[in-house]
């Protein structure tokens, strides 16, 4: 299930509905992203999150497929947050369920990495000295490439 969203998410409420009924999952990986209130050593005020509504969902259910695909997944839920943020805030819940824990962490972490370099976001810092677009970082696309060498679960 994908969610692009300016509302806040209740995780509590969010894990209910992805396990209601399912007594096939046995684990259940769950990341939440927060926004930080330092970058590159300076402090953020805020940042604002813009995407390209009917692309954005496109993509994510993409990598959705695309994990479901390596991965035997129960359920899965990716909620990403829109509009002005400020540090403390929730921005991204990434959840994976699985009858077994490796899958449901190896899921999870995949998905975290493909959506920091895949998703279509634009992110905007507010450093209060002023506004700057934040660009990809080496980090990410060093962490998607240890997926794609790495065969599926299914495969192992």
């Amino acid at each position: 299930m994908i969610r692009v969203q300016a509302e806040d998410f209740d995780l509590g409420r969010e894990m209910a509905a992805l396990t209601a009924g399912n007594h096939r999952i046995g684990g259940l990986c769950v990341f939440v992203g927060l926004v930080r209130d330092m970058a590159s050593g300076e402090g953020i005020a805020a940042m604002t999150l813009e995407h390209y509504p009917g692309m954005t969902e496109k993509m994510l259910a993409k990598i959705e497929a695309e994990a479901k695909d390596r991965w035997p997944l129960e359920a899965s839920l990716i909620i990403h947050r829109y509009g002005r943020l400020e540090p403390g805030d929730q921005i991204v819940l990434v959840a994976t369920a699985s009858p077994h824990r490796e899958a449901a962490f190896e899921a999870c972490h995949f998905l975290i990495d493909w959506l920091k370099t895949q998703a279509p976001f634009w992110k905007l810092e507010d450093k209060g000295s002023g506004a700057a677009w934040v660009e990809a970082r080496d980090s990410d696309d060093a962490a998607v490439q240890r997926w794609r060498k790495e065969a599926p679960i299914k495969d192992r």
